[in-house]
């Protein structure tokens, strides 16, 4: 049994293997070609695109393991069945659960491998490849963990510790700068409020001016400041909720939540990485069924359908999530409800199967 185990687990890993190298190359190339369209902005080149496109790598293999997971698992079982294979393993003494509980365990695996991802690896170059291509593009960069953002124009250096959603900014420093290009003030402020007409709205502000002879402190509790800033740029600030790790989003909502403020895109997007789970072993669940029924029109036409009902479910589970934004629905409720959901259908087919 163990023997036909590690089989029936190599074939699976196979089947995953051949679908990420086929689904990972299409998504980048995707991904390349709306790249390309900023090629020759600033200083974005060809180069910069492929680069960026390779950084976003693993965060796609992420967002698409489950279509990995479900066309994998179809690939493998189909194949063995075409071949008799499944025949002469349930003749061997294996039931049906027991076959489907390999493809199973490999997806468990295959949710550990992307905690890992999730966590160490995807989050920190997506955010590194979003800061070098703002700043190619001349809109801002990013100089580090802790450091902040940081942007100027002729006369200002402006760094912001962090772009919060509902037009609000943290942790400002404006250094301005003389005809000389000297400092001549240096104003700090705890945080701001950003008006549509790039108009700020400084808070707990302590202004240093700077002259031949001294140093002069004030403070005030608001400061208005026309900033340099367009709308767009302000977006290029921001890092997108989903290109942040599961600790960082949960740091973030509780932020938002201890200081009154919406966390609603940080939740969802926290949440949507456990329904992205739970949804990857949803497809693998789905996918036994297929083979377990019927294989004599060919694997192929299993595999498109397999292939449609995976966009059709990574569709749906797209406008859950935006819905619920616009209803303000349960974050959690909102991402994780279709993946049970399918969860729940696929036993129940199982069960009427064996």
């Amino acid at each position: 049994m163990k023997t036909a185990s590690r089989y029936i687990a190599k074939q699976v890993v196979m089947g995953m293997v051949i679908a990420a190298i086929v689904l990972l190359p299409l998504f980048s190339f995707f991904d390349l070609l709306e790249q390309l369209d900023d090629v020759g902005k600033g200083s974005y080149q060809t180069g910069d695109a492929f680069l960026y496109v390779i950084m976003l790598m693993p965060r796609r293999f992420i967002q698409i393991a489950p279509f990995i997971a479900l066309l994998g698992t179809v690939g493998a079982l189909g194949k063995l069945a075409i071949n008799l294979e499944l025949v002469a393993l349930r003749i061997a003494g294996l039931s049906p659960i027991q076959i489907s509980m390999v493809p199973v365990g490999i997806g468990l695996s295959l949710l550990l491998i992307i905690a890992v991802m999730e966590q160490s690896i995807a989050p920190q170059l997506q955010q590194k490849a979003i800061a070098q291509r703002s700043s190619a593009l001349e809109k801002t960069a990013e100089l580090g963990k802790g450091l902040g953002i940081w942007t100027r124009d002729e006369r200002n250096i402006l760094r912001v510790g962090e772009i919060l959603p509902g037009n609000r900014a943290i942790d400002i420093e404006i250094m301005h700068f003389d005809e000389q290009g000297f400092l001549a003030t240096h104003t700090h402020a705890k945080f701001a409020e950003i008006s549509n007409n790039e108009l700020w709205k400084l808070n707990d502000v302590t202004v240093r001016t700077f002259t031949e002879k001294n140093i002069a402190l004030a403070s005030a509790s608001t400061v208005e400041w026309q900033s340099f800033l367009k709308a767009e740029d302000i977006a290029t600030l921001t890092k997108p909720p989903e290109s942040l790790s599961p600790l960082e989003l949960i740091r973030h909502a509780e932020f938002l939540q201890a200081t009154g403020q919406k966390a609603d895109a940080y939740l969802m997007a926290l949440w949507g990485k456990v329904g992205s789970a739970l949804m990857t072993i949803a497809m693998i669940l789905l996918a036994i069924p297929f083979i377990f029924g019927s294989v004599r029109n060919g694997l192929g036409g299993k595999l498109i359908l397999a292939a449609i009902i995976g966009v059709g479910v990574y569709l749906l589970d797209q406008i859950i999530a935006n819905a619920s934004l616009l209803l303000r629905l349960n974050p959690m409720l909102a991402s994780i409800l279709p993946s049970l959901t399918l969860i729940t259908l696929a036993i129940i087919w199982l069960r009427r199967i064996f």
